[in-house]
């Protein structure tokens, strides 16, 4: 971190984030300066479309869409990097540090897929990487686990780390509305992308819980590593059975040691109603963390838009700016060194269940089922039966939805195909855990 008090920084993408971030620094200069002892100067800004309108008072900034005008300028010291996806961030990334800048950046998929190689690059050039708004917007999650937290073993992670999903799930429960329509209307509202995949497939979840998995326990967990599903099978029956029975359904991360293994899900999960993580409604998200000193910590708020973003991204640049992000940098370092702890077989997590089929309306069809899931020892503890009105054959269709006791994944998965082949089934089926 240089030492002089003008601090020059570049901006590099200046989309949603990035525009939030030139009205923090130019609306909130004066405490800025305050706060750090310096003054924060944006000397450059590099965007992929130069002849774009942005509704900003850039002045006399120049604006490239050249990042060697960044990597090239001596007189830069770090750059503030918001531009999505894995490349080319990577390219990006590696070329600032090895150009002598130091890194802000927001890009969690690009963390998930090439955090240790840009970490340890870091390391071995004396550089700085922040990535407070990487995972959970403005919810300061990053700096909790990585300072707050460091005296705790942590035992576990429990999270809404995806505001799509959940702005879906409350708005379909509230509204009594169905899938489809709600995600058109988050698409409206720009709470999801056109292309909603990630969010709603708990992809974007799952890259955001193995950063932290990585920050809290020491140890790199692939996607393959992690059981994900998404919210998209999802009805609104689903979600008004769960509310009859006292639960609301999240798209919940969770990262937990049990008996010496770690276990690591994103899935959508019946939630107990008097709990917070199931009264954290619309796009917020929250974090709950365990540690075996503190005991359980909650963290919630807005987990995505604009300047919540931006104000994580401002947060770091300050914490670049006092020189605390180049000790906590190095210290994260010596955390990453500790030994992995083993992982959970995805088949042996054991929860309870909630399954829900739509099959057709005549006699044998839960005694089929029923069979089924006996000879998986999987033991039934309530079922119920809804008839529909737009019934597609003679013989009519229902939903049927039954609750298990506790049981494995492996179990379950195995029983969930068996019954999938049964000729009485129609249209979409799910099952998801219940958090106990």
């Amino acid at each position: 971190m240089p030492s002089s008090p003008e601090l020059n920084i570049a901006l590099i993408g200046c989309g949603t984030v990035g525009g939030g971030v030139v009205r923090i620094l130019q609306s909130s200069a004066d405490l800025l300066a305050q706060r750090t002892g310096r003054t924060i100067c944006l000397r450059r800004i590099v965007v992929r479309d130069v002849k774009k309108r942005r509704n900003l008072e850039l002045g006399q900034i120049p604006v490239s869409d050249d990042i060697r005008t960044v990597i090239d300028d001596p007189e830069i010291h770090a750059a503030i990097h918001v531009v999505g996806g894995v490349n080319p961030a990577r390219t990006d990334v590696t070329n600032l540090l090895q150009a002598g800048k130091d890194v802000i950046t927001a890009n969690k998929a690009l963390l998930y897929a090439h955090g240790s190689e840009l970490f340890a690059l870091a390391h071995q050039l004396g550089r700085t990487i922040c990535f407070e708004a990487a995972v959970a917007g403005g919810i300061p999650i990053i700096s909790a686990v990585n300072t707050a937290l460091t005296a705790n073993r942590i035992v576990s992670i429990e999270a809404i780390l995806n505001g799509t999903s959940n702005f879906i799930l409350s708005r379909m429960l509230d509204r009594r509305q169905s899938y489809e329509d709600v995600l058109t209307e988050a698409q409206a509202r720009g709470y999801a992308e056109a292309d909603p995949a990630m969010d709603v497939d708990g992809t974007d979840a799952a890259q955001k819980l193995s950063i932290l998995t990585q920050l809290a326990y020491g140890t790199t967990v692939p996607l393959r590593d992690i059981v994900r599903q998404g919210i998209q099978h999802i009805e609104l029956l689903d979600l008004l059975v769960a509310s009859e029975l006292g639960y609301r359904v999240k798209l919940l991360a969770t990262s937990r040691i049990s008996k010496g293994r770690l276990e690591l899900s994103v899935q959508p999960t019946l939630v107990r109603n008097d709990r917070p993580v199931a009264l954290t409604s619309g796009a917020d998200n929250i974090v709950s963390i365990e540690g075996d000193a503190v005991g359980l910590m909650r963290f919630s708020g807005a987990g995505a838009g604009q300047m919540p973003t931006a104000s994580a991204v401002l947060a770091d640049v300050i914490d670049y700016a006092t020189g605390r992000a180049a000790i906590t940098f190095q210290s994260l370092q010596r955390l990453q060194e500790r030994e992995p702890i083993p992982l959970q077989p995805q088949d042996e997590l054991s929860r309870r269940y909630y399954m829900r089929f739509t099959v057709a309306d005549r006699p044998h069809v839960l005694a089929d089922i029923a069979d089924i899931l006996g000879r998986n020892e999987i033991s039934i503890s309530s079922v119920r039966q809804d008839e529909t009105a737009d019934v597609d054959d003679e013989s009519g269709v229902a939903r049927l939805v039954i609750m298990t006791h506790r049981t494995t994944e492996g179990r379950l998965r195995e029983a969930d195909a068996a019954i999938a082949a049964l000729s009485s089934l129609r249209g979409s089926r799910i099952r998801m855990p219940i958090a106990d």
